[in-house]
């Protein structure tokens, strides 16, 4: 069984398939893009069975007549945590708290950094429209570095390219060279759903339909939350 997902759940998803196939379920091979680039080939028809975007993108997918409506499911919360560069090579821990006080601070923050790095994804969308919406486009735009499809925003950090950087906790988790902060305030949180569903040029949709239920059952939230995820 085929399946395409973003960058950002690879790793989950990929222990997930790994508790699949132990209880008996179909291998699933898992294929990872940028959300874009996935978004893109289920659309030009790539023969997969099972498909794991954002929700927005799974949804309008599915308006399009390539994932089968009926089947989108959520499985996971991913918020956004701010890091910085980190002088040692120890893997990121996040801590229990925020990255700021409040939106007030973020905005301090911001203003301070010098090059911002960001993410293409559903993460990078909303924290563009946030900017905007605060009215501060003209000066954080010209500071903002999008990481290229496919690459981290903590490779940019660990790179020393950008001194701030904003990607979902779960892409910064683990990564060398990397000090996370903590994830957004309550105030100006980003936080992004992924989904799944079955791919209308899906080979064994009822298989697929099983591999997916079980994503998204209560057995496996353990291996969500490892992976700083939050089970929906």
């Amino acid at each position: 069984m085929k399946a395409i997902s973003s960058m950002a759940t690879r790793h989950v998803l990929a222990d997930l398939a790994r508790a699949a196939t132990k209880a008996g379920l179909p291998r699933v091979d898992l294929l990872s893009a940028g959300g874009v680039d996935a978004a893109r080939r289920v659309a030009a028809g790539e023969p997969v069975d099972l498909v794991f975007l954002a929700r927005k993108a799974l949804d309008t997918l599915a308006d399009e007549g390539h994932v089968r409506r009926e089947t989108v499911t959520d499985l996971v919360v991913s918020s956004v945590a701010a890091a910085l560069p980190d002088a040692g090579e120890n893997s990121a821990v996040c801590p229990s708290g925020a990255a700021f006080d409040d939106a007030t601070e973020m905005q301090a923050a911001l203003t301070a950094a010098e090059r911002i790095g960001y993410s293409t994804g559903p993460s990078g969308t909303s924290l563009l429209a946030m900017i905007s919406g605060w009215g501060m486009s003209d000066e954080i735009g010209p500071k903002l570095v999008q990481a290229p499809p496919g690459i981290p925003v903590a490779t940019l950090l660990a790179r020393r390219e950008v001194d701030l950087g904003l990607q979902q906790l779960s892409e910064l988790v683990g990564q060398p060279g990397v000090r996370i902060m903590g994830v957004l305030p309550a105030d100006c949180a980003i936080d992004t759903v992924f989904a799944g569903a079955v791919a209308r040029r899906a080979l064994g949709s009822d298989e697929a339909r099983a591999v997916l239920a079980f994503f998204g059952s209560p057995g496996v939230h353990e291996i969500t939350r490892s992976h700083s995820f939050q089970p929906v």
